[in-house]
């Protein structure tokens, strides 16, 4: 099961994407109830396609929230389309997924 969750709505012409991601973006300085660090544990790239043309590339750091969500407004984007989300993280994790619009 992937941990990407995609949602998708035609407003006006554009298309709103909407991402929520289950990944626990550990920064490294939290301790657990043994007083020990947590490793450094977060997504570092986050790529948007659409039809398999990249739309969007973020570098992202530590300082973003466990679960991320992100949402983005398209220009164009038709019924039929297809939008994939990749993610890659600092421990080499890897996840993708696709979603047609509708």
């Amino acid at each position: 099961m992937s941990s990407i969750k995609i949602r998708s709505k035609r407003i006006d012409g554009k298309t709103q994407v909407r991402v929520l991601i289950a990944h626990p973006m550990e920064h490294g300085r939290n301790r657990d109830k043994a007083n020990q660090l947590i490793p450094a544990h977060f997504i570092q790239e986050l790529t948007l396609s659409l039809n398999q043309k990249v739309l969007v590339n973020c570098a992202m750091g530590p300082s973003i929230s466990k679960d991320p969500y992100f949402a983005f407004m398209l220009k164009g984007g038709e019924i039929g389309d297809q939008i994939s989300i990749a993610w890659a993280d600092n421990l080499g994790n890897k996840d993708a997924a696709d979603h047609v619009i509708k």
